[in-house]
């Protein structure tokens, strides 16, 4: 169980690189959340965290797990997991706390 939709990050690599590999969250459809600003981005985000790994970035990508967590800490979060933001909300906390410039993200 990974706790909320979209949470689990996934990555469809080819090791030879030889071709694209792709990075997403595992999610299903939930139409009730559309537009509302409550979808979780943690998957979105510890994609990226796994894209970067896989592209040759190690340091970009060491802050965002210890960003998550932080934030979450402080809940801020979607409702999903306890917390009171929003979508954009989330997502800037943890941007924030991995010291991204503003304008990045959210």
């Amino acid at each position: 169980m990974t706790g909320s939709i979209g949470v689990a990050p996934a990555a469809d690599l080819d090791p030879e690189r030889e071709f694209p590999s792709m990075f997403e969250p595992v999610h299903g459809s939930d139409p009730d959340v559309a537009g509302r600003g409550e979808a979780d981005p943690l998957g979105a985000i510890r994609s990226a965290v796994m894209m970067l790994d896989h592209l040759g970035h190690p340091d970009a990508s060491a802050e965002l797990p210890a960003a998550a967590f932080g934030a979450l800490a402080d809940a801020v979060g979607t409702a999903d997991l306890g917390g009171t933001a929003d979508t954009a909300g989330s997502t800037r906390a943890v941007l924030d706390r991995a010291g991204t410039p503003a304008g990045v993200g959210a």
